[in-house]
Order: C-alpha cells, then sequence, then structure tokens
C-alpha cells in the first residue's frame, strides 16, 4: 500500500470518529480537521486548515495555558483535561480534551494532535442529577428578568426569605435552587415541599414532624422538612395552599427559628433559610383572608418575578436551541437544526405551559426527528391543522395547497369573514386564543384591512 492509500484510510478512519481531532504543525497551524472537528466547532475543514489552532478553538487556555503547547515542550500526553471550547456561534461547548506530541519517522516533532470530546449530554446529565444551577442556568435576554437575576448573588447571600412568583413551569423551582447554590448554605440540604400535592390534614406533621406516641401510628419520633433542611434551604412550592392555621405556624417558625412537633413537650430549635413559591396572586388572597396578611409581608422580604413565556418572546429562540443540544445530546442524536416553518410555529405559540411545555415539545421531537428537526416531529397539538392553520375541514377549504403562510392567511381570512370580524368569536373556532389571533393578523396585515370589515381589537 502506497502512502496515499495509507493517508486516505487514516483520514477515513478519523472522519468515522465521534470525536473530535486535529493536528498542527510546529506553528500551530492546522493541518487536519475531521468531521466531529467541523461539527462541533462550526467551522469547516476548508475554514480550519491553514489556521492558526487558537483563531477557530477561541478559549481563555489558548493564549495562557495551551494544553497542546505543553504536550509539544514536553514530549508527553496530556490525557482526560476538562476545559471550554468556544464555536463559530459564540457558544461555549464543554469538552474532554487529550493533547499529544507527532514525531516524524526519524524522532523530530513535527507537530500536535489533539482530540476533544463532546461533554454536554455528560454535563446535562450532571446537571439533572446534582441540581447545580448557577445563575447562567436561568436562560433568558428578557430585561426585566436580569433586572432582579443580577441582584440575586446578593439576595441569596442575605439568608432572608425569597417570594417566588410566576405561572406553572417557567422555572420557580430551578430559580429555588439557583439561590440556594450562591447561599452559603449550598453545601447543606436543599428540601422541596410542593404544599398542594399533601392533604392538609398530613402537612403540619410533614412540616414540623411528630413524636413518638402523637398518634396512633406514630411508632416513632419523626423529623419534619424543617429539621430535615437544617443549616439549609426549604422550598414552600404552592405556598398558598397552606392552611390558615399552618399559616400560624410557619409564620412562628420564621420569626422565632422554632416549631413544635406534634406531640412534643417543647420547641425545638431550626435553622432553615425559607424560599416560598406560588403560582397565584398573593395580594388576591390577602384580600380575601385566604392568605396571613402578617405572613405575606414576612415572605416577600425579596419578591422575584418570572413573567410567561409569551411575555418574553426573545427567549424562545435561546430557549429552543438549549434544549435542542441539551436533548439530542442526551439521546446521543445529530440533529441538524431547526426547519424554518418548525421555527415559525414555535415561535408563533404561546405556551400555556411555557418553559417546561417548550422543554416537553423539543424532546418529543428530537426523540422522532431525523437529522433536521421538521413541523412533522412536532406533538400533534401544534401541527398546522390544529392550529387553525392550513386544511380546516369546518371551512370547506378543498384548493389546491399553498404555502404554509398564504394557506394560514387564507384561512384567517375565512374565519374572519364567517364570524362577521368579531374577534373572540374567529379565536374561539381557531382553537387559539384573541393575543395569538390579534399577532397572526397584524403579521398577515389584516389589522389595517380590519378598519372597513368591522374588525375589533381584543
Amino acid at each position: 500500500m502506497n502512502s496515499s492509500s495509507y493517508k486516505y484510510w487514516y483520514e477515513w478512519i478519523l472522519n468515522s470518529l465521534a470525536t473530535g481531532v486535529f493536528t498542527v504543525d510546529q506553528e500551530f497551524v492546522i493541518t487536519f480537521f475531521n468531521d466531529q472537528a467541523e461539527k462541533l466547532t462550526g467551522y469547516s475543514k476548508q475554514e480550519a486548515i491553514g489556521q492558526k489552532c487558537w483563531t477557530i478553538f477561541r478559549t481563555d487556555y489558548c493564549t495562557k495555558d495551551c494544553n497542546l503547547k505543553k504536550a509539544m515542550e514536553s514530549e508527553s500526553n496530556l490525557v482526560n483535561i476538562r476545559m471550554k471550547i468556544r464555536n463559530r456561534y459564540q457558544k461555549e461547548i464543554p469538552v474532554a480534551i487529550t493533547a499529544a506530541v507527532l514525531h516524524d519517522e526519524k524522532g523530530n516533532i513535527v507537530g500536535g494532535v489533539e482530540s476533544f470530546q463532546d461533554e454536554r449530554a455528560k454535563k446535562a446529565l450532571e446537571k439533572k442529577v446534582k441540581e447545580s444551577y448557577r445563575l447562567q442556568d436561568f436562560i433568558s435576554r428578557d430585561q426585566k428578568v436580569w433586572q432582579q437575576l443580577e441582584k440575586m448573588p446578593v439576595i441569596a447571600n442575605s439568608l432572608k426569605p425569597v417570594l417566588i412568583l410566576g405561572e406553572t413551569g417557567v422555572g420557580k423551582d430551578i430559580l429555588a435552587k439557583i439561590v440556594h447554590n450562591l447561599s452559603s448554605r449550598s453545601q447543606g440540604p436543599f428540601i422541596k415541599v410542593n404544599c398542594a400535592a399533601i392533604p392538609g390534614t398530613m402537612l403540619e406533621s410533614e412540616l414540623f414532624g411528630y413524636k413518638k406516641g402523637a398518634f396512633t401510628d406514630a411508632k416513632q419520633d419523626k423529623p419534619g422538612k424543617f429539621q430535615q433542611a437544617q443549616n439549609g434551604t426549604i422550598l414552600l412550592d404552592e405556598v398558598c395552599e397552606l392552611d390558615y392555621d399552618i399559616q400560624a405556624k410557619l409564620l412562628q417558625a420564621l420569626e422565632d427559628k422554632e416549631v413544635y412537633p406534634l406531640g412534643a413537650t417543647e420547641m425545638e430549635w431550626i435553622n432553615a433559610r425559607v424560599i416560598a413559591a406560588t403560582n397565584r396572586n398573593l395580594d388576591n388572597l390577602v384580600l380575601n383572608n385566604s392568605f396571613r396578611k402578617d405572613l405575606y409581608y414576612r415572605l416577600k422580604l425579596y419578591e422575584f418575578h418570572i413573567p410567561p413565556l409569551r411575555d418574553r418572546i426573545s427567549d424562545i429562540p435561546l430557549l429552543m436551541e438549549h434544549f435542542l443540544h441539551q436533548e439530542a445530546s442526551i439521546a446521543n442524536k445529530d440533529v441538524r437544526g431547526l426547519s424554518q416553518d418548525t421555527k415559525r410555529i414555535l415561535l408563533e405559540y404561546d405556551y400555556p405551559g411555557n418553559v417546561r411545555e417548550l422543554k416537553h415539545i423539543i424532546e418529543h421531537a428530537v426523540m422522532l426527528c431525523q437529522g433536521t428537526l421538521e413541523v412533522q416531529d412536532l406533538p400533534q397539538y401544534l401541527s398546522p391543522q390544529s392550529q387553525g392553520q392550513p386544511n380546516y375541514h369546518w371551512l370547506g377549504d378543498k384548493d389546491v395547497p399553498q404555502s404554509l403562510e398564504q394557506s394560514e392567511k387564507t384561512t384567517l381570512l375565512k374565519a374572519l369573514e364567517a364570524n362577521s370580524g368579531r374577534i373572540q368569536e374567529t379565536a374561539r373556532q381557531l382553537g387559539i386564543n384573541r393575543t395569538t389571533l390579534w399577532r397572526k393578523m397584524k403579521r398577515h396585515n389584516l389589522v389595517e384591512r380590519s378598519n372597513g370589515s368591522g374588525l375589533r381589537s381584543p
């Protein structure tokens, strides 16, 4: 086998690996760049070969502590070093690298070789297991959100109560864990209590514990969630569901740092930082005497409000990309992104289930997709037919298929005409809410026509 044949087989083998590999000469100019290196960095072979390696990988290690340089200078291998590279889209990717020196047939150093393994799946699983969330894990570019997040390190270290408000699925749990992990109690326990999931008759003993003999089945002492959270954090999720009498005991726990377990004859001292979360308007509950005013003001020493996803639509592309990479890495699938029609559907949807729903949508689609994530990979309720776009049978639309955009516009016009331009009735018939309908009308320039057609703004 001649040298050109050897080169072909070597390159074929290296391009078959699920690990990025590149080589450099003694001047750190890239001489080889395999297929996986293209995929992870976003740069093609043609773009990378001939460039200095630090212009492609752009990490702090490149200028301060280059592992490839150290391997070449010491003529030794550096194995399984964890670091982050930055791809051409400015996205940081955690990798594990191995660096080694390259010799020619006479033993002279001619360059170096580095391999890098994508660690995103491993990091995602570690985060799931350890719940080691940090401030950067709350993905948002919304100005109102970040104005609050910027204060979070100071708030976290104060150890005072925090009240997190927001609809179901916006990320209240993750924010609570971030507060815990940023605080001086990060090494202590994090205990979550879903106040809505425990019957009121059992909730007191769950929170504050009980003593042996306190009731028939109390065979031994049992510590409550507050005792389990000692020197750590307790999250009271759906705190609005607490019975009124338990609210008084919670207030005592907050103010005096003491609780009475059921059947106890004396108080027990507790030291747990309290974070409360709810998806309901506590101001209204206080006005209706369903929630104690004194407890409310004790809990809202610092109040964090997470807007619903429909009010921070600039976050949807960020979250789409984040969940796509995360789920594709965990499923070990090569997903090449989303089609334009898929992006449009996801950007226009209102997400009543918020971030949690978007995550489940991407998870469902990644499971089904083959390469690029297409419309047919989305859950059925997001299909154009389900959203009132093309092919609505009740409209009797038997025209030749149009583009998705034109078909949507045609469907909207027919629905509006059928309902004499009434927004509420049209939205109900299409199976979407008024806000979504109005946004679609604006995009298709149907609002301007409404001046002469009797249409009314929502």
